[in-house]
């Protein structure tokens, strides 16, 4: 994939290094040369001195052909305005901004930009790791209101239908992880002693799960 990411700060060039290792084709841009020198001396991608939402440095960067374009700088704003250049003008398939203040976050997010939000995922992993229960948090999304959750099945729950962990609007199994494969259940599915078993569960509704696990 051929991948542009603007803002070479920690992130910007964690991120740099992981996609070229990955055998990316990455083009990073920042206003500042120096901020290359975090991309270290194994970094194969291209280098662009530019600011992040000039149009012209955009298609130097080749965003015509990009497949992906990450918004990383420290600004919000700057980050908000780069995706949406590249998704509504050059009309990018994979478009991320990262935004530190949630209440931005859940705008753009209206606007249809994807949001990546450092803070708030920092406050609800925060939460979940200071009440650890047997339901692990992979993944907050949105703004936090849905949460991905993982749980090794409870022995009392082997040869009972999925609809066992199920509440509508609340609770919904996604995948099962059953002796290294993993599948979407449909209706009828049983459960089996082992089975990994990953949910979609409304935050407000987690001690619900709990509940029908047995483990609360």
């Amino acid at each position: 994939m051929k991948i542009i990411l603007i803002g070479c700060g920690r992130t910007g060039a964690g991120l740099a290094r992981v996609l070229d290792t990955a055998g990316h084709a990455v083009t990073v841009i920042d206003t500042d040369e120096s901020a290359f020198r975090r991309l270290g001396p194994a970094f194969t991608g291209a280098r662009i001195v530019g600011v992040g939402f000039d149009q012209d440095v955009l298609r130097r960067a080749g965003i015509d052909a990009a497949d992906g374009v990450a918004a990383v700088t420290g600004d919000d704003e700057v980050n908000a305005l780069v995706a949406r250049i590249a998704g509504r003008i050059f009309r990018v398939p994979k478009v991320v901004a990262r935004l530190h203040d949630p209440r931005k976050a859940q705008i753009y997010r209206r606007l249809g930009v994807q949001v990546v939000a450092p803070v708030d995922w920092g406050i609800h992993r925060t939460a979940d790791l200071l009440t650890f229960s047997d339901v692990g948090a992979l993944l907050s999304l949105g703004t936090g209101q849905v949460d991905l959750v993982e749980v090794e099945l409870p022995h009392l729950l082997a040869g009972r239908p999925i609809e066992e962990v199920t509440a509508p609007g609340e609770v919904l199994p996604v995948a099962i992880s059953r002796a290294g494969r993993t599948f979407i259940p449909i209706a009828g599915t049983t459960m089996q002693d082992g089975d990994i078993v990953h949910l979609a569960v409304v935050a407000a509704s987690r001690g619900r799960l709990e509940s029908m696990l047995g483990t609360r």
